[in-house]
């Protein structure tokens, strides 16, 4: 191994010196006669792996129509390692840019979870990026912006490339195939400086969403998508013959429904969908705020409340570059609003950047639940049961019982732990019930939910597919 290191940076010493540029390996498509399939990898954090396979495409039909793919076996992680991998050190040697930043990848998988993708320059890492997949049983491309890793020293001089198809705990074996990772210019994502497909469909029903711009609904009164003291330009453009507003020159935007303020206290979450071709690795972060106006619905009159949330390539949603962002946020986690009764103002922030963002599906809606008394004996003690059906698509029921009356809370979070709705949190008598849970709005993954009734708590997993 130290020999072939050796040699390697003397190979790159040569072309250093000759003036040449290093171009890296595209695609890698484990083809016969292509790039890959004769490569070496190895794999890693896999007690008794079997080794990467070459072979036939299991799903040439999808997305991806590839004769020849890679299929790595994750086996079950030990609890303090969870990612799994595979290294090659036969990359052509290269240096990030603004030319091949852009790294996408084909991967099938049966369950959720993130694919991380990092680059080694003699052992020194840029670390990982991960993105998960949102698609299960079907081929989709994932894209990472190591934009923001140009100029780092582990940037230079590229001799490793290394794949993570299952980068989150495991308690069954899992099957991971990929193919195709590509290298483009920075910012253009998998969709180029503009989108080619629509922001995803809204499915919440009609009764139960307050919308301020989404062909799917019909859109109360709003003053102004770009006010006269931000710093943005915005227009109204189609994606696939769907309206959008197109933010360019974005640092902040300020929306305004001053007119008729916005009463959204019976409504649970916000929601908007957005895409962008700007680099999405740190430091770049876009911020949502909402503004409420009080009771006296006049801004400055001492009952003003707001809250602003931040994301980044880091945050659930993660920012992706090239792709369509669903945030779907509970309007609890906006919690310096003292209410959401008047609401006036949504102001918009790209500062570093992204600085083009196309908006769309921007309202807020009531996460469907309904609970309903199950006859029978009192119950004698505290329990919540799985949900049924589990997978479900997009509705579950919960059943749950308790032997005396309590404040009840049962709440989703994701597989990170962080609350994504509260279904209940209040006073219920003693008996069994079953709440209905309606994640239309939510994407596919694994989640958990939990109960709290007095000293009692308990959680358990489930999953959406979509």
């Amino acid at each position: 191994m130290q020999q072939r290191l050796s040699i390697t940076a003397i190979f790159v010493t040569v072309l250093l010196l000759a003036g040449l540029a290093f171009a890296q390996d595209t695609p890698i498509d484990f083809e016969p006669g292509g790039i890959g399939a004769s490569w070496t990898w190895e794999v890693f954090e896999n007690d008794d792996n079997p080794p990467l396979e070459i072979l036939a495409n299991p799903d040439p039909t999808g997305g991806n129509t590839s004769a020849t793919v890679a299929k790595f076996t994750a086996r079950v992680s030990p609890p303090s390692q969870p990612y799994a991998g595979t290294v090659t050190r036969n990359i052509t040697p290269f240096t990030l840019d603004s030319t091949n930043s852009t790294v996408k990848i084909m991967v099938w998988k049966s369950v959720i979870s993130d694919v991380g993708i990092k680059f080694e320059a003699n052992f020194a890492s840029t670390g990982e990026i991960k993105v998960p997949n949102t698609l299960v049983n079907q081929w989709e491309e994932l894209t990472f912006d190591f934009s923001g890793k140009i100029g780092e020293p582990s940037s230079s001089n590229i001799d490793g490339l290394v794949v993570f198809p299952d980068f989150d705990g495991r308690g069954q074996e899992n099957i991971i195939y990929f193919d195709n990772i590509t290298f483009s210019a920075a910012g253009t994502g998998s969709g180029g400086s503009e989108p080619t497909v629509a922001a995803p469909t809204p499915t919440h029903p009609a009764s139960d969403v307050i919308s301020l711009f989404s062909n799917a609904y019909t859109d109360v009164a709003v003053d102004t998508w770009s006010a006269s003291w931000d710093n943005a330009d915005v227009a109204d453009v189609q994606v696939a013959g769907d309206d959008a507003k197109l933010y360019t020159n974005l640092i902040f935007a300020g929306i305004e429904f001053t007119t008729q303020t916005v009463d959204a206290s019976a409504m649970s979450h916000f929601h908007t969908d957005i895409w962008t071709p700007d680099p999405t690795a740190l430091p770049a972060v876009f911020k949502i705020k909402l503004v409420d106006f009080g009771g006296d619905g006049v801004f400055g009159g001492g009952d003003d409340s707001e809250h602003e949330l931040t994301f980044d390539a880091n945050s659930n949603p993660p920012l992706v570059t090239g792709q369509w962002v669903s945030f779907d946020i509970p309007l609890s986690d906006f919690t310096g609003l003292l209410s959401t009764g008047h609401l006036a103002q949504m102001i918009i922030v790209g500062d570093p950047g992204p600085n083009t963002v196309y908006v769309d599906n921007v309202y807020f809606y009531a996460a469907s639940t309904g609970i309903e008394a199950i006859g029978g004996a009192l119950p004698s003690d505290f329990r919540i049961e799985q949900n049924y059906p589990n997978p479900f698509n997009p509705s579950t029921k919960i059943r749950f019982s308790l032997p005396q009356a309590n404040r009840v809370k049962i709440a989703v979070y994701d597989i990170l732990g962080r609350e994504v709705t509260s279904l209940l949190n209040q006073f219920v008598n003693a008996g069994a019930y079953e709440l209905t849970f309606d994640a239309a709005g939510m994407p596919s993954g694994v989640y958990l939910y939990s109960i709290q009734a007095g000293s009692f708590s308990e959680v358990k997993k489930m999953m959406l597919l979509k």
